[in-house]
């Protein structure tokens, strides 16, 4: 019995070995499953999914944008060339005139006494001239007899010359009468709308010199200006395009100008450069240019505020990327881009203007066969791993979205 006591007792440290080397074999085997679904699972985190596409490469015209304020093409301060009493005002507040429409008449009853007065004045030096004209024939018929002496031939022929210069004075006065009273009615100058009647009826003013009374004042609208001041760097660029043969100058060419209102998203007005200042504002270091704009619908006054986008290149090839996906570091831009083993890494670029397209142009950096990530921005960092999915720009709202996604 002893004997089979120890056996029977190592049988047990036997086993009990052999289930202790079979838990051990358990937990390794579980602990390497686990360390393989972990990896798994960081496998799964770092390839997320990612939307890419190549940047926007294609020929272009670019714009340069600017802001200023409408002004009438014409403007007149309307005054009388003569004093007197206002009678009559023949328009409404604001309404819109012809050239020639009567808009005041002056009391006319003084000036038409005047025009009798020169009109009389001219009547007795008629008369005087044609008594020095009878008086001058008949010494010039006795002077080939020598019926006359010289001085009488003389005399009478210079009567003769004075008579006809006071005719000729009477006729200036008779004409400046018949000025001054066609000046009572004043009329509109230019086409365009009126102001109100600074003066009403009733009132005496003054008028015929620089500090005439101010009556109202009449603006031109259709055409309409549009001024804008640009500065010393964009006169220069423009020169050189010019100078190239790359852009034609606006001192002789309708360059086309697009422009918008204030409450207004796109340039839909067209317009076209007439005009470019001659020299730059020393105070400013700006020069001045203006736009012409038809505008037949009266929609646009003076003095509104717009924007305006002129052409500022020739056409070339740019690279262009929805702004929604530049990222900032600082004072730095950069762009995710994918590489060709699907890992992440960044791009810094040199950002150009907004296009006419909502995209921006890239002007260095990118090259047209980078591949670039268009969502999940915020989720992502230079080196993680992603799952790509070809996408295309084309649909700008749609990368809107999925950039800050």
């Amino acid at each position: 019995m002893k004997t089979l006591n120890l056996n029977t007792s190592k049988i047990v440290k036997q086993i009990g070995l052999f289930v202790g080397l079979i838990l051990v074999a358990i937990l390794v085997i579980a602990m390497t499953k686990n360390e393989e679904k972990t990896e798994a699972t960081e496998t799964i985190v770092q390839a997320m999914p990612v939307e890419v596409a190549f940047p926007v490469f294609e020929k272009i015209t670019e714009w340069d944008e600017y802001t200023g304020r409408f002004e009438a093409s014409n403007r007149v301060e309307v005054k009388a060339r003569v004093s007197g009493y206002i009678e009559s005002v023949s328009f409404k507040d604001g309404q819109s005139v012809n050239k020639g429409d009567v808009l005041f008449t002056i009391d006319q009853r003084p000036f038409k006494i005047a025009l009798s007065q020169a009109r009389a004045g001219y009547g007795q030096a008629l008369a005087q001239l044609t008594i020095a004209q009878d008086n001058f024939d008949r010494v010039k018929s006795l002077r080939e007899s020598g019926a006359v002496s010289v001085e009488e031939y003389d005399s009478r022929k210079q009567a003769l010359a004075g008579a006809k210069a006071s005719l000729q004075l009477a006729q200036a006065s008779v004409d400046n009468a018949k000025l001054n009273l066609e000046f009572t009615k004043v009329k509109a100058p230019i086409s365009g709308r009126v102001s109100r009647d600074m003066v009403n009826e009733g009132n005496l003013i003054d008028g015929g010199s620089s500090s005439s009374t101010l009556l109202t004042t009449i603006v031109a609208t259709s055409p309409i200006h549009f001024y804008f001041k640009g500065s010393e760097s964009d006169y220069l660029k423009y020169s050189r395009l010019a100078q190239s043969g790359e852009r034609a100058s606006s001192r002789s060419t309708a360059n086309p100008v697009m422009l918008k209102l204030q409450d207004e998203d796109d340039y839909t007005h067209k317009a076209v450069m007439d005009f470019v200042d001659n020299e730059i504002d020393r105070s400013t270091g700006t020069i001045e240019g203006r736009a012409t704009l038809d505008n037949k619908d009266g929609l646009i006054e003076p003095g509104m505020f717009g924007k305006a986008r002129l052409l500022g290149s020739a056409e070339h090839e740019a690279i262009m990327i929805p702004e929604e996906i530049i990222g900032t570091n600082q004072s730095v831009r950069f762009v995710y881009v994918l590489r060709d083993d699907n890992t992440v890494t960044t791009k810094n670029v040199e950002l150009g203007p907004l296009h006419t397209n909502g995209l921006r142009i890239i002007r260095k950096g990118l090259n047209p066969e980078d591949k670039l990530i268009t969502n999940n921005i915020q989720k992502i960092r230079p080196g993680v791993v992603v799952s790509p999915v070809e996408t295309s720009l084309t649909n700008n709202d749609a990368l809107a979205l999925n950039a800050v996604e």
